[in-house]
């Protein structure tokens, strides 16, 4: 008789109720998609794609629930009910009395922006994040990074490495002057730094800083049921407590927030911008009508606003986000056993890849990321995406390139779009990257657009 053994397997925690059939295509195929969309994976047509792991916003797959909202749409011009109904849960689950909806969250950055920074100011967080940041440098002010060290060192295993360095916020305001910062922002968990989070701790810290200083503290709350998540895993403390409850008191240390619904919310469109700042709310809900529609409907139809609703109350759902979590732990797991160079601890949304590690024999400036993230598609028709030097940009003031200490790969999991065996066929196409990772000679990059390259930027193979 066979021994009982423990239960260590998981599955998702849901089941398929309709699919969309996705092309699979020859590595000839997929040789002359690359060559056409100048090895810039945001140029290839989804349709090419296998396995899309570019990026987790508008990707992915609403539930029963919110598709049943989405009938339900009062598409009124001013004050539809759906609009009130998404107001009434950011109340509840991010605490903010005011609130403003808008497209996507670009559009909320591009609000706040505007609003609070004057030529000539000072805006320190928990590193850059590309819209976040030409936002800022439109409105006339200088991004400066204020994160640990630990951030930069992809092979660094510090649990909370989106942590803010208080000594470096302290050190810039008495640099600059209090009146020179309009806003500190954190970002939760930080993309660029492979998805990393901050610990309660640390932000409590912050806000008795900030507040010691009289600086507001905004959140870029894009991403924060995973940052909850970690919290609750990782922190002394927390760990009886909801996704909710931790989200909760994570966001009544900030004056407000700026949401991309297309994450955590699990909508194809929309975002907001919440706060408890009545005067810049008032000026956000003029500014929205000119840029993106009247205030109670920010550019979304009256369905998209219900979506959103609806997918608020299934954000904080632990087995939601624990499955999301997992199966980037699983790729990671996976990756190792190959040698495959990652970003550690593996994120909460995707698993990076360690471009400076995995090409040692390319230097900066021949786009080591670009370079993988075209191999992998060219492979297997799996599309990620590079965060690196393209992604980088340049100095505003120099035109130089900007060369970070991370160089990485993005691959991007969608919420509740892919199954483990999808991870597999992933993880065996990377493994044979990486066994031929010493063909590869680096690309050229033959276009720039002046703003967010990444998006539009092409390349030659040298």
């Amino acid at each position: 008789m066979a021994k009982r053994v423990a239960k260590k397997s998981w599955a998702e925690p849901y089941k398929i109720k309709m699919v969309e059939p996705i092309k699979m295509t020859t590595r000839g195929y997929r040789e002359k998609a690359a060559k056409e969309a100048g090895y810039n994976t945001f140029l290839l047509k989804s349709e090419d794609v296998y396995i899309d792991l570019l990026t987790d916003s508008g990707t992915n797959a609403m539930s029963d629930y919110q598709w049943a909202g989405m009938m339900l749409g009062d598409e009124a011009y001013a004050g539809s009910r759906n609009f009130y109904y998404l107001w009434d849960n950011v109340k509840k689950y991010y605490g903010m009395p005011y609130f403003v909806p808008t497209h996507q969250g670009r559009a909320a950055e591009h609000m706040i922006s505007k609003i609070m920074i004057k030529p000539g100011d000072f805006i320190p967080g928990n590193m850059y994040f590309t819209t976040t940041r030409v936002h800022q440098e439109l409105a006339g002010g200088t991004f400066v990074d204020v994160i640990i060290d630990e951030a930069h060192d992809a092979q660094s295993k510090h649990p909370f490495k989106g942590n803010v360095d208080p000594r470096k916020l302290e050190a810039l305001i008495k640099k600059v002057g209090a009146d020179k910062i309009p806003y500190v922002f954190m970002a939760g968990p930080v993309n660029m730094a492979g998805g990393q989070p901050f610990s309660m701790a640390n932000l409590k810290e912050v806000s008795k800083l900030t507040e010691k200083y009289g600086v507001k503290l905004w959140f870029d709350a894009t991403r924060a049921t995973e940052n909850a998540y970690f919290i609750k895993m990782k922190e002394k403390g927390y760990e009886k407590k909801s996704i909710e409850q931790i989200l909760l008191e994570m966001c009544s240390y900030y004056d407000g927030l700026w949401v991309s619904a297309k994450k955590d919310l699990m909508v194809n469109i929309g975002g907001f911008l919440a706060t408890r700042n009545k005067k810049v709310f008032e000026e956000a809900r003029n500014m929205v009508v000119i840029y993106e529609g009247l205030h109670s409907y920010g550019g979304l139809a009256g369905r998209d606003m219900e979506a959103m609703a609806r997918g608020l109350e299934e954000m904080v759902q632990f087995d939601n986000i624990s499955m999301r979590v997992r199966q980037v732990e699983y790729c990671g797991a996976e990756l190792e056993k190959y040698g495959v160079p990652l970003v550690y601890p593996f994120g909460g949304h995707a698993i990076f890849l360690d471009a400076k590690r995995f090409l040692p024999h390319l230097k900066q400036d021949l786009f080591p990321a670009q370079t993988l993230a075209a191999e992998i598609y060219i492979d297997s028709g799996v599309r990620g995406m590079e965060r690196g030097l393209v992604s980088s940009g340049r100095d505003a003031k120099t035109g130089e390139h900007r060369y970070p200490k991370l160089e990485l790969v993005r691959l991007t999991f969608p919420r509740r779009v892919y199954t483990q065996s999808h991870i597999d066929v992933m993880v065996e196409s990377i493994a044979d990257v990486y066994e031929k990772r010493k063909s590869m000679k680096g690309l050229k990059m033959v276009y720039e657009p002046k703003y967010l390259r990444f998006f539009q930027a092409r390349f030659k193979k040298l």
